[in-house]
């Protein structure tokens, strides 16, 4: 049933709303007349309080984190029971007063973030890097077909949708150049990415299994992990990102559980190489995932990365993540890495887009753009089918750009 038929909402939520009874995505809401932040769920174009509606203290948190540390029994009972809310017309009178305006409510970071991993799992990412970065050589490290690459993150610098995005300092070097030099970034860039939010904690040297995805994971989310791709170039050999990297990573106010994405299940592309068993899903229900994506500049889109085609699931992240006794702790986030299609037009970054700076994009307005310049808004979104056919949304992830601030 759609939401459309299903909803007592007065004029109805559409099924290609996107933010409809097919989707139900959570986040924490403030408004101005009460300050607190608490969590929400969007239903169309309203946020429904489940503070109020529920008075459990769970939800008046600040942050998803004790919600989320219930697990997934719970989660699908207050599934269950939104459903019923928004769908029987004997709640209205106890659900109706606790809805707000979307454009009344101010979103903030909904999760307080734990740890912070980032992967590096499209192939058609890793090959446009390694062809720019390696010209001459294999597009591939001799490990990336073995194992979902990946850096541990800063999870102080996460930050919600529309938080300015100041342009950071650090040493840069060029191939050609002399010692390096220090100051603003000249080469910022996007990284438009699918993250998972990790809800149920595991135990300190048991690694989770590929089958056990979905009772550790809540959702997803939108993430542009912002790159400083001068600053990385000089300093990722031989540790990796750092600087170049930490200064900001983006992530959407709502996120989506992963109920609402079964439809959007796919088969992930086909495996080159034989695979360890901690790590074969050939026989495991597939967790690649059809969302489509959209990225835009100034309101220009640019680029249309497809998630489908993502070699590295998921549920194969997850287990490289903790193989090794790591443990997952509620608000992990862990991020897809950008995502890249074979075609130009579904590069996730500008050092893609633009094939490193030699071949410049021209955006609608006759400006051209090599990376990022001052005051430039960037918008990611992107959509699935849900699983009555409606479109469930992500919502969008974005930030402007800001001239770098004063040294101290």
């Amino acid at each position: 049933m759609t939401a459309s038929a299903a909803s007592w909402l007065s004029g109805d939520v559409p099924a290609d709303d996107g933010f409809g009874l097919e989707n139900l995505p959570y986040g924490v809401f403030s408004t101005r007349w009460d300050s607190r932040p608490r969590t929400g769920v969007a239903i169309g174009d309203r946020v429904l309080d489940l503070a109020g509606v529920t008075g459990d203290p769970v939800h008046a948190t600040g942050s998803l984190n004790a919600f989320l540390a219930l697990g997934p029994r719970r989660w699908k009972a207050l599934r269950a029971d939104l459903v019923g809310w928004l769908t029987e017309e004997r709640h209205r009178s106890l659900v109706g007063p606790h809805l707000v305006p979307v454009e009344e409510a101010r979103l903030h970071l909904p999760v307080a973030i734990a740890d912070y991993v980032d992967f590096y799992s499209s192939r058609h990412h890793a090959e446009n890097l390694g062809r720019l970065f390696r010209p001459g050589g294999a597009p591939l490290t001799p490990n990336w077909l073995h194992l979902p690459l990946g850096y541990h993150g800063r999870s102080g610098t996460v930050v919600v949708s529309g938080t300015p995005v100041a342009r950071p300092h650090g040493q840069r070097r060029g191939p050609a150049d002399g010692p390096p030099t220090f100051g603003p970034s000249q080469q910022l860039d996007i990284e438009a990415e699918i993250g998972f939010v990790v809800g149920t904690p595991s135990e300190l040297g048991r690694p989770v299994t590929l089958e056990e995805l979905d009772q550790h994971v809540f959702g997803v989310c939108l993430v542009n992990d912002w790159s400083a791709r001068d600053l990385q170039s000089w300093e990722y050999v031989p540790l990796g990102p750092f600087l170049g990297k930490s200064f900001l990573t983006s992530v959407s106010p709502w996120v989506v559980p992963l109920t609402a994405l079964a439809a959007a299940r796919v088969p992930p592309p086909a495996r080159e190489v034989a695979l360890l068993p901690y790590l074969d899903d050939a026989a495991t229900a597939p967790w690649g995932l059809d969302i489509r994506m959209e990225v835009r500049i100034n309101g220009h889109l640019v680029s249309r990365p497809p998630f489908g085609l993502m070699y590295w699931t998921p549920a194969q992240q997850l287990a490289h993540l903790t193989v090794n006794g790591a443990s997952l702790r509620t608000g992990d986030l862990f991020a897809s890495g950008t995502v890249s299609g074979p075609e130009q037009h579904q590069r996730g970054s500008l050092i893609e887009l633009t094939w490193g700076g030699r071949e410049p994009l021209e955006l609608p307005d006759g400006s051209v753009r090599t990376f990022l310049r001052d005051d430039d808004h960037v918008s990611i979104t992107a959509t699935a089918t849900g699983v009555h056919g409606g479109a469930v949304s992500l919502g969008a992830v974005t930030g402007r750009v800001q001239p770098p601030r004063p040294m101290p």
